[in-house]
């Protein structure tokens, strides 16, 4: 769709006014949008958007209704963002760079409260703007958080699927982020680690991995339980989150220990300072 067929779609102009904007592009080596908004018959924001509907690309600079925990989209330019960027990018170098059975990816760390969550669902977002289908699987079935960072219901989720009382309805997908899903945890088992240790959990993964290129796995924390472990053998990849300030290294490399002797490919380790 054109610029002009967005904002007539979203009764941001008149096609009288398109035509006139049309009309003036002759003589002129302004934009489209930049016509219309010197005309005053749109305001900058709203060219902005149908641009990033245009291109596919999803903010919260675009679409006020993106919580504001998503800090990559409704920040894009923050410091913040532009990390996450250059970490999605070693990330599609050295893990999802379409190898067989590197889809799926652990994000776990040493504690509770050091941001996992936070960054796996940002994390996921950017991977989304990249064009990828991408989805995020709260595996914590102690302490959830995804639905509550995506504004979901949490109803029967991926503890629903491992016990065969739910399917694959259970995955949500996200608006404003067409190529981003979200499958919540559901709810809390008695049995989390043997829930997860089942094999229906790797068959799980395995089936989700021939839907989407990049599938990232919010794991607890490996001082809270051995769930992290388990989950991202399953995964066969895992990136740990530190908190900065916070986390000792020591922590961190004693993790990054357990993980590598376990057979999990360990892509690094990333400091959260938000």
């Amino acid at each position: 769709m054109t610029i002009g067929e967005i904002l007539v779609a979203g009764q941001k102009m008149t096609r009288e006014q398109v035509e006139k904007v049309l009309e003036a592009q002759k003589t002129s080596d302004l934009r489209f949008g930049e016509i219309a908004v010197g005309f005053g018959f749109v305001k900058r924001k709203d060219v902005d958007q149908a641009l990033a509907i245009q291109f596919g690309y999803s903010s919260g600079e675009t679409n006020p209704a993106v919580p504001s925990q998503l800090t990559a989209a409704v920040t894009p330019t923050a410091p913040f963002a532009e990390a996450l960027r250059g970490l999605r990018s070693q990330l599609m170098m050295r893990w999802f760079d379409g190898t067989p059975g590197q889809t799926t990816l652990a994000i776990t760390s040493v504690d509770r409260g050091d941001g996992k969550s936070f960054v796996a669902a940002n994390l996921g977002v950017v991977f989304s703007q990249l064009g990828e289908r991408t989805l995020i699987i709260d595996a914590d079935l102690r302490h959830s958080t995804q639905h509550a960072l995506f504004g979901l219901r949490n109803r029967m989720g991926l503890s629903g699927i491992l016990s065969g009382r739910a399917g694959f309805e259970e995955i949500a997908q996200i608006e404003h982020f067409p190529k981003l899903a979200v499958l919540p945890s559901g709810p809390q088992p008695p049995n989390p680690l043997e829930l997860l240790g089942r094999d229906e959990f790797g068959l799980l993964l395995n089936e989700l991995s021939s839907q989407f290129d990049v599938i990232l796995i919010d794991t607890p924390s490996a001082q809270q339980a051995a769930d992290a472990q388990v989950i991202a053998q399953r995964a066969r990849g895992a990136l740990i989150v530190g908190r900065k300030d916070h986390t000792k290294s020591s922590e961190i490399a004693q993790l990054a220990s357990i993980l590598s002797s376990s057979g999990v490919t360990l892509l690094g380790a990333t400091l959260n300072e938000y």
